[in-house]
């Protein structure tokens, strides 16, 4: 029980590992119509909203598809 759960988060850290290395070639992730980008005088705020769904339902696919017995 113990050994399944620990490959299973090693196999999660790799996963995220990969996806910050991978993240800045993809060209759409960021820039989605919706993501809010705010730029004034002295501060930017981003907030990827379209975003954070995305990632949000594709992580939630995943992990029905791994959950499923």
């Amino acid at each position: 029980m113990i050994g399944r759960a620990l490959i299973l988060i090693g196999v999660i850290i790799v996963i995220i590992g990969l996806f910050f290395t991978f993240a800045p070639k993809i060209p759409f992730l960021g820039r989605l119509p919706g993501d809010i980008f705010l730029k004034r005088d002295k501060f930017v705020i981003y907030f990827p909203i379209t975003t954070s769904i995305i990632i949000s339902v594709v992580l939630s696919l995943i992990l029905y598809l791994i959950n499923r017995r």
